[in-house]
């Protein structure tokens, strides 16, 4: 079973997984892939901070 402080951070490790898959494909298609991944990581961290406050705010709701 997972415990609270492994959850906390699967939002952001799964943000930047998917940050990198779309810098990726941003960067080939400008055809730099070291601007495109860079980009990626900016984008998967904003989504993973997204998602980790939706999972918090899911797991807990307010009273």
């Amino acid at each position: 079973m997972a415990t609270k402080q492994n959850l906390n951070g699967s939002g952001l490790a799964l943000g930047i997984a998917v940050g990198v898959a779309i810098g990726t494909a941003i960067g080939v298609a400008m055809d730099n892939i070291g601007v495109g991944i860079g980009v990626g990581i900016g984008i998967g961290i904003a989504l993973g901070i997204a998602w980790s406050a939706a999972f918090e705010k899911r797991r807990n709701p307010p009273s």
